[in-house]
């Protein structure tokens, strides 16, 4: 009898334990060649600086009513914590009287997401700190909160990011995301032009 045909039953049976157990040599490499996850505690070092800002903001958002208030002002952005958090001051003046606003961004290298607390000095409260993270060079952070006593959700998004221009975003939501309102469009200009060049000019993988 041919051996050859006693052998090959053996080696059909052992093909399944092969594909299901692959060699250690291949697993290690499958896992080296995975993709770090991405670290964004740098993501906002573009916009450490001075810049000039020009906003809009509706007065009475989720009620149907479309007047807005145009604002002039100064941002000044600094970094802390070496990086992993920094801390933003508004001042604005216009149609709506004046405007000082506060935000504390910080980095979590856990979740490697950002949480953004914000304040005004008319009330000097912390608001419910919007979540989130870059992802090709634009930002979005989500939260819910309340706005006249019923659960809304608020979605803040970074765009248009150059080494001397950027523009923000705020919106409202009250049916869980479907549509979104907004209430809030800031374009800021380096005023530090200069110093805007040597950084990083925006957000990227």
């Amino acid at each position: 009898m041919n051996p050859l045909h006693l052998l090959r039953p053996l080696l059909f049976a052992c093909l399944p334990a092969l594909v299901l157990y692959p060699l250690p040599g291949i697993a290690q490499d499958r896992e080296a060649s995975a993709p770090a996850p991405r670290d964004g505690q740098r993501d906002f070092d573009f916009e450490i600086g001075t810049w000039r800002t020009q906003l809009k903001r509706r007065l009475r958002p989720l009620t149907g009513s479309n007047t807005w208030v145009e604002m002039k002002g100064t941002t000044v952005v600094r970094k802390v914590w070496n990086g992993r958090g920094n801390l933003v001051e508004l001042v604005a003046d216009g149609e709506g009287g004046r405007f000082e606003g506060l935000n504390l961004r910080l980095y979590n290298p856990r979740t490697r997401q950002w949480s953004l607390h914000f304040a005004n000095s008319r009330d000097g409260t912390l608001a419910v700190p919007t979540v989130g993270e870059f992802k090709e060079g634009r930002g979005e952070f989500y939260a819910q909160e309340q706005l006249d006593g019923r659960a809304i959700l608020v979605r803040f998004v970074i765009s248009n990011v150059t080494p001397t221009s950027v523009r923000f975003e705020q919106a409202f939501s009250d049916d869980g995301g479907k549509t979104w309102e907004v209430n809030w469009i800031a374009q800021d200009t380096r005023v530090d032009a200069a110093a805007g060049r040597t950084k990083q000019g925006a957000v990227t993988d």
